[in-house]
């Protein structure tokens, strides 16, 4: 938790650079100015001199930043970039698990072939005209392990329930 919270505090504080530089220099100017106030007071040229430098050259920061720009550093971009994977993997697990991810392959019309061939035995299985009997369906349902699995457990149970 308090690794999260220096790297939020890190990614946060690590951006607008120039917005960052605009402010000092802005807050620069002001107290230049209560300086020079201040020098004017009190009759001191040095002090006013020395603080109308440096309100020039804080003004001058103001002309110099149209032509800089913030660069993200690399571990922001890296960040950035396993954050936008972890929402990717996010979005994918949850449509899975919540059965709209099935919905929607089934709406594109993206069945497994397994399944497509279980489907055309089990139309041929009710085709009067067709040999494939029940043993071929069940057959062809036991290719998937998990319903192979089911099965024999399904057997073993018959096989140990008193008659």
């Amino acid at each position: 938790m308090k690794c999260a919270a220096v790297l939020a505090t890190a990614a946060l504080t690590g951006c607008g650079a120039t917005q960052n530089i605009a402010g000092s220099a802005n807050e620069i100017r002001m107290e230049a100015r209560m300086l020079l106030l201040h020098g004017k007071e009190t009759g001191d040229d040095v002090v006013v001199q020395a603080a109308e430098r440096i309100d020039l050259l804080a003004a001058q920061i103001h002309g110099y930043l149209p032509g800089t720009q913030n660069v993200t550093p690399w571990w922001g971009q890296a960040i950035a970039w396993v954050a936008g994977a972890a929402l990717v993997i996010a979005i994918v697990v949850f449509l899975w698990q919540t059965g709209i991810g099935q919905a929607i392959r089934v709406a594109v019309g993206w069945l497994p072939r397994r399944k497509v061939a279980q489907a055309e035995l089990a139309v041929d299985m009710l085709d009067p005209d067709r040999p494939e009997g029940d043993r071929e369906m069940v057959a062809a349902l036991r290719s998937d392990p998990e319903f192979d699995a089911a099965f024999r457990k399904a057997q073993q149970r018959k096989k140990n329930a008193p008659r």
